[in-house]
């Protein structure tokens, strides 16, 4: 393929985004069928038809060779291994498809790929897939990235992060978040997708797993799957037993005449084997699968007297093995960038990495004081559990009786969590707050349909909610209305009640986030609840800033009826750059039975039929032990204490400072909550030093920049939370006392306005040992505040406009890594 994004939340939700897409470019603008071949995943296939019920899509299952049989099809999903292992030539029907300009998506295996021929090669316009393979454990489900890749026509209209190559103000080679106006933070209601957090630190353990293996050791690892299922097909064959397909990677489907003896002699053996297939059982191999294996595969399938010899199998298999289509594998070459072919020893691997750490600045190094992101410590004693076996390595359906610990776990936490928000129910499955968002309008939306009310679909939003919240709102197929806000930055109740008047009867909801996007607790947010009841409609409550309400009030006392909750913000998960998060969802009574559902698990205590918003039935499951641990050593008043003291850090930032940066919105004690405004705009106007300045020269004095321009142009949104000292509070702030002394002589002419060092921030070492021909010293350049716990930036300033017109998302050279 031509471009991929960075990555996606699961590989079913990436299925989701293909239909979306497929119809956003799709020039059969009359047509509103998408086709999905009968032998994609079941749990792909529910996401599909939840995303397709809200477009009103009507999605066609069938047999993929059907396909042409049916009219006004705008897109197409495949699935190159069907669901039960059988792999599919698709290129002639790919070009029949591209005939009738019909968009499509082709859902692969990443390990499959290295010995298949590529989708793309074939004519598939959409490839995606979970990277799960390369190196991450199953985790109960995830966290797992999803790849997605397209043709280069379609680039403007895919979803999520794309990382591309600019230069930065020396010229030099720097890569960036490309094309952002597609997303949804600013195209809000008119995104793309509501894609937010996704997977990175997911994506980043897939893409070193692919460095570590290079193309070399990814093709003996995918060989010898292929191998030992060859073997195992081999002799179950010589036994008379048949095969449902000939032509296979890792999968086969076994015709068995006892199922349940089978299932039952594999269970004695340890082994799960796939159950749902009439008549037959399906068999997974991967890399860890080891000859002792395939021989209790014989033995839970044939007998003990199977009389089978591995070693003979292998000279039989070596000798005669097509089960690979010869026009189905692979003649390419694979990661033919040097990245790919140098790190194959630990030492190596090892240093590799410490070279990429070094290029960030994170947590372990400083406070990262972005607002509305809430980046908390996580601690070492939360993450340990992770890493135990117990929680990596087990199935998402796999029996329920063989994940009794994770059950309970799960219950135990909802449990907790549905005390602290003061909500009945809270549903585990979205495995990102966006997609909690979304799951959480779906309920309201099935709530309404449940009581004859589907005409209600108007969602009312305040200007300053974040851009996922209309992005969501439209993927759940309602109408947005923005709610004004007044000049103190509260919700203008007039406005309210005006716009909940006009909608009257087709009132949905709205969605409001407390305390508000403008860091100050709305004194009147119980009556803007009220407002919305009264006119029929549901409240759904933004999660985001819950880190300001933990143990001091809640959702359900402010009267919400659903909300999302971050547990990568509030909840200790690391954010990882960019996933993995949760967003579970918190519901009233009345909203529980319109929670996500699962086609494949039946989740217990859920009385829901609601279709699936995630491939696994408890999202991200593997990561929920963090927030356990969090919850349970905190205890009820250690978590009070930690929101009282995220809302005292942001405070004592904001009293500091607001003789220096106007503090935008407060309340009317003249406090904020968790985290404060600085209005940069007036001194922009004095100076022509802008928020873009400040931001980039904090890099110089060792801090992540505060969220800038949201939710207000012009501003920097800090949040410290509860885990800074007031030693790294007083860093922070005294670097801000010292930058506004620095534009305060940029504003005295001591400086020019097109040469200091605001606007020439960051600085580097190549600058610093270049030629110096500014106004101001080197060491006030890259050591304004001392010598202590430097961070040094790799690049300059990027060229966003360069990045944008000359869009180059192929690796960098080699040189560029060193």
């Amino acid at each position: 393929m031509d471009i991929a994004s960075a990555s996606l939340l699961d590989e079913a939700t990436a299925a989701a985004e293909a239909m979306a897409m497929a119809k956003r470019v799709s020039k059969l603008k009359s047509a509103n069928r998408f086709f999905v071949a009968a032998d994609v995943h079941p749990q792909t296939l529910d996401v599909v038809r939840t995303r397709a019920e809200t477009f009103g899509f009507d999605v066609i299952v069938d047999d993929a060779d059907k396909v042409l049989d049916h009219q006004d099809v705008f897109g197409v999903l495949l699935q190159q291994v069907g669901t039960t292992g059988e792999i599919h030539d698709y290129s002639k029907l790919i070009a029949e498809l591209k005939a009738r300009k019909v968009i499509v998506s082709v859902a692969a295996d990443f390990m499959a790929l290295v010995l298949l021929t590529a989708p793309g090669k074939q004519g598939a316009d959409i490839v995606f897939g979970s990277a799960q393979r390369f190196g991450v454990p199953m985790g109960y489900g995830g966290p797992h990235a999803a790849f997605f890749a397209a043709k280069d026509e379609f680039k403007r209209s895919m979803p999520g992060r794309i990382i591309g190559v600019s230069k930065d103000a020396a010229g030099n080679t720097a890569l960036r978040m490309a094309m952002q106006t597609r997303e949804q933070h600013i195209r809000r209601e008119k995104a793309n997708s509501n894609i937010c957090t996704s997977q990175v630190l997911l994506a980043n353990i897939a893409s070193l797993y692919a460095v570590f293996h290079g193309p070399a050791g990814l093709k003996r690892i995918a060989g010898r799957i292929h191998r030992l299922t060859d073997i195992l097909a081999d002799g179950l064959q010589k036994k008379g037993l048949k095969l449902r397909h000939a032509h296979y990677f890792d999968t086969l489907c076994v015709e068995v005449a006892d199922k349940a003896a089978v299932l039952a002699r594999a269970e004695a053996l340890q082994i799960n084997l796939r159950s749902d297939i009439h008549g037959a059982v399906g068999i997974t191999l991967d890399e860890a699968t080891t000859r002792e294996d395939v021989l209790n595969l014989f033995r839970a399938i044939v007998g003990d007297d199977h009389g089978l010899d591995i070693d003979t199998l292998d000279k039989d298999v070596a000798l005669d093995s097509r089960s690979i289509p010869a026009a189905m594998l692979r003649d390419d070459a694979i990661l033919t960038h040097p990245v790919f072919n140098r790190y194959h020893s630990e030492t190596e691997m090892m240093r590799y990495m410490h070279a990429l750490e070094r290029k960030d600045l994170a947590l372990n190094q400083a406070m990262i004081p972005l607002g509305s992101c809430t980046m908390k410590l996580n601690a070492a004693a939360e993450m340990i559990p992770i890493t135990w076996p117990e929680f990596a390595e087990l199935h998402p359906f796999c029996p329920v009786e063989q994940a009794e610990g994770y059950q309970q776990m799960i219950a135990q936490l909802s449990d907790w969590l549905v005390k602290l928000t003061g909500y009945d129910a809270v549903c585990m499955q979205p495995n990102s707050g966006a997609q909690g968002e979304y799951a959480g309008l779906l309920a309201i939306r099935h709530y309404h349909e449940s009581r004859n009310e589907g005409h209600r679909d108007i969602c009312l939003i305040p200007s300053s909610a974040h851009g996922t919240n209309p992005a969501s709102a439209q993927m759940a197929g309602m109408q947005v209305v923005v709610v004004a806000c007044d000049k103190n930055g509260n919700i203008d109740l007039a406005d309210l009640r005006e716009k909940a008047e006009q909608a009257g009867a087709n009132l949905s909801c709205i969605m409001v986030t407390y305390p508000s996007t403008h860091g100050v607790y709305e004194e009147t947010i119980r009556e803007v609840c009220e407002i919305v009841h009264q006119f029929g409609g549901q409240v759904y409550l933004d999660g985001a800033n819950m880190n300001a309400q933990v143990g001091i009030t809640s959702p359900g006392f402010i009267g919400a009826d659903v909300s999302h909750l971050n547990l990568h913000k509030t909840f200790c998960i690391p954010h990882g750059g960019g996933g993995p998060g949760m967003g579970p969802i918190g519901v009233k009574a009345h909203l529980a039975p319109f929670v996500p559902g699962h086609s494949v698990v039946q989740i217990e205590g859920m009385l829901t039929r609601q279709g699936a918003v995630s491939a696994a039935p408890f999202g991200s499951a593997s990561i929920l032990p963090i927030s356990w641990m969090y919850i349970r050593m905190m205890g009820a008043e250690g978590l009070k204490q930690a929101s009282q003291n995220a809302i005292l850090n942001a405070n004592y930032i904001a009293t500091r400072l607001k003789d220096a940066y106007p503090v935008l919105y407060t309340g009317r004690d003249g406090r904020v909550a968790h985290e404060c405004i600085l209005d940069i705009r007036p001194l922009k106007e004095e100076t022509g030093i802008s928020e873009l300045d400040i931001a980039k020269r904090l890099i110089d004095f060792g801090f992540h920049a505060p969220t800038m321009s949201f939710p207000v142009a012009g501003t920097l949104m800090v949040e410290p939370t509860e885990s800074e000292s007031k030693v790294e509070l007083d860093r922070f702030i005294d670097a801000m006392l010292a930058i506004r002394a620095e534009i305060d002589r940029v504003k005295a002419g001591e400086w020019p306005l097109e040469d200091n060092p605001l606007v020439n921030a960051p600085h580097t070492q190549g600058e610093l040992v270049g030629e110096w021909n500014h106004p101001y010293s080197r060491e006030l350049a890259v050591f304004p505040a001392g010598l202590h716990n430097k961070y040094w930036p790799t690049v300059k300033r990027l060229d966003d406009v360069y990045g944008d017109r000359n869009l180059f998302c192929s690796c960098v050279p080699m040189s560029e890594y060193q």
